[in-house]
């Protein structure tokens, strides 16, 4: 009995309460950089349990610590100091935001005595994060950490999931307040599930069985709500055809038969019924409107957030709820009545034809022997070495959006890229993520980081990160020299002669042949410049034969390489 007194009678800091109260939310994952006022509270994290990654950029933690919420369903928490650390934080904080993923940011602040004072990095932190964040916050008092703490996790993941910030003054940090004080704060438990108003997927059913043309979009949020169980049997189960966004990919494997994303533009302007499901009609949608979709489509939407329903398009049927749950309702109601849609159509026809033309033409482009190589011989030859599991991180102008299109995904929640907010430079940290989050898990999954080389730049100096963690990560950077497009060494050298760089050099160039991979070996990892198929085949095979340590193949391609051309360019200005 004494013993249990002396335990409740203790002193705890304001550290060990933060570590503790994130610990008791099954927080598993910190990323940070440390420095005054938050280094104990890193240790003290380390000490209660949960992982702590140091990174060296505060917006590649925020990015590394958002990617674990999405791909656990747990937030991750992003560690950073004052002011200015808080700041470059923010950039994160505003893409989970956008991508709807779980994340809690907490960060130093300048002491509450010193105040309006001029005190060392002071902001106004928490007003700042108002404009990033769902919720932001400082505890009032040490014995209030854990209540804010919990709030802070059920927000971030509640509804439709987004960032959180935490803030603590640095006298905070090391005061102590009895631990018999300090009220204990269960675990919240995950989201609740919504269904949909069973007379609204009366309405959708009665909507999709009359179409024609139909087509399932699936989005992140379907990722996100772990939906692909059901998702599989309603495309089965119905004959369906669907197209994944760029992160839907994987909820059913890129190869399904039912899976139309060759015939993308085709599927998206002549549907006549489209269903939503977790996905939003913003850029990536074409805002659902002409000159991409027929202005006469109806629109059934499935999304969790009642905001979201008629953005853009008003729905012919909405249904409000967790996504999974309504897909199993609409399941309920089709098989009462064993409904199918034939797979006999003209509808079917025209999207297999158009399937097979650009296919064919793609596959063309790969197999074409040049020096330097393009993207799509690259991706090609990528395609082939690549495990099934694996974990595809991507970003860049056209390596991201060619690689969607060639580069397969067959699971769920295994691809991440710029997202909904087209962020640049979230490649590395999403990577570190991905690489931490499968040895805490150990499923003996790859993380490959296919990225541009402007925005392997953004972040390129978390490559000592991963070395110094030993996370096997796949660099490849598909160097064409440039942002879109650069130009060769010669070019180049000819320009510094014509005069200043800065006056003749087109901005959207960088260095010519750039040695990425020697910035891989100077922090003991394996480095490969590549200039052709058999040194790409050979380092791609020795780079995921290698679980100790990371490797960056440099792919030089030719500057001028493109994407082929599309009937409708990616960003759709439409009248809205």
């Amino acid at each position: 009995m004494l013993e249990i007194f002396t335990i409740k009678m203790e002193d705890v800091t304001g550290a060990q309460l933060i570590a503790e109260a994130l610990k008791a939310q099954n927080v598993e994952y910190m990323f940070g950089i440390v420095g005054v006022p938050i280094i104990e509270v890193a240790m003290a994290a380390q000490a209660s349990g949960i992982k702590y990654v140091g990174m060296r950029n505060e917006q590649a933690a925020c990015y590394a610590a958002s990617a674990v919420g999405y791909l656990t369903g747990r937030p991750g928490v992003c560690l950073v100091v004052s002011g200015p650390g808080l700041i470059h934080a923010l950039g994160g904080m505003a893409n989970a935001n956008m991508n709807c993923w779980p994340v809690i940011v907490v960060g130093g602040s300048s002491d509450q005595n010193q105040e309006t004072t001029g005190a060392f990095q002071e902001f106004p932190q928490v007003e700042a994060c108002r404009l990033y964040s769902k919720f932001s916050a400082r505890p009032s008092s040490l014995d209030m950490i854990p209540s804010v703490v919990e709030k802070a996790v059920r927000t971030s993941m509640y509804g439709r999931p987004g960032a959180v910030y935490v803030d603590i003054s640095g006298d905070m940090v090391n005061a102590k307040v009895n631990r018999s004080r300090v009220r204990e704060v269960p675990c919240c438990p995950p989201p609740p599930v919504s269904l949909a108003d069973n007379m609204s997927i009366t309405e959708a059913l009665a909507v999709l069985k009359g179409a024609k043309r139909p087509l399932l979009i699936i989005g992140k949020g379907a990722a996100h709500g772990r939906a692909e169980g059901p998702l599989r049997e309603l495309v089965e189960g119905c004959g369906l055809p669907f197209l994944p966004t760029p992160m839907g990919k994987g909820l059913l494997p890129d190869n399904h038969p039912n899976c139309v994303a060759a015939a993308r533009s085709r599927a998206l302007l002549q549907a006549d019924v489209v269903v939503l499901l977790g996905a939003r009609l913003n850029w990536i949608l074409h805002f659902g409107l002409p000159p991409r979709f027929d202005p006469h489509v109806k629109v059934i939407q499935v999304d969790l957030c009642a905001e979201e329903m008629g953005n853009n398009v008003r729905p012919a049927a909405a249904l409000l709820g967790d996504i999974s749950a309504v897909v199993k309702q609409l399941l309920d109601h089709v098989r009462k009545d064993g409904w199918k849609y034939p797979a006999d159509t003209e509808w079917w026809t025209t999207l297999k034809q158009k399937m097979d033309a650009n296919t064919k033409m793609t596959m063309a482009l790969a197999l074409q022997v040049t020096s330097p190589m393009t993207y799509y011989q690259v991706f090609h030859h990528i395609g082939q070495l690549l495990p099934r599991d694996c974990i595809l991180v991507s970003e860049g102008a056209n390596t991201m959006d060619i690689g969607r299109t060639m580069l397969p995904n067959c699971l769920p929640r295994h691809r991440l890229d710029a997202g909904t907010f087209g962020t640049m430079g979230v490649g590395l940290g999403f990577a570190i993520a991905a690489a931490a989050v499968q040895r805490g898990q150990n499923t003996g999954q790859r993380v490959v980081c296919v990225e541009g080389d402007s925005a392997f730049g953004f972040s390129g100096m978390e490559v000592e990160t991963m070395c110094r963690y030993k996370l096997p990560v796949v660099i490849i950077v598909v160097n064409n020299n440039g942002i879109y497009s650069g130009v060769d060494a010669e070019t180049w050298e000819m320009m510094g002669k014509m005069g200043e760089l800065t006056t003749v050099a087109p901005p959207v160039t960088l260095l010519p042949d750039a040695r990425y991979d020697e910035v891989m070996n100077a922090f003991g990892g394996r480095g490969f410049l590549v200039r052709t198929k058999e040194e790409l085949l050979s380092a791609l095979q020795i780079s995921l034969s290698d679980w100790e340590r990371p490797s960056l193949l440099n792919v030089l391609i030719d500057p001028s390489s493109d994407r082929k051309q599309q009937e409708f360019p990616w960003l759709t200005r439409s009248n809205l």
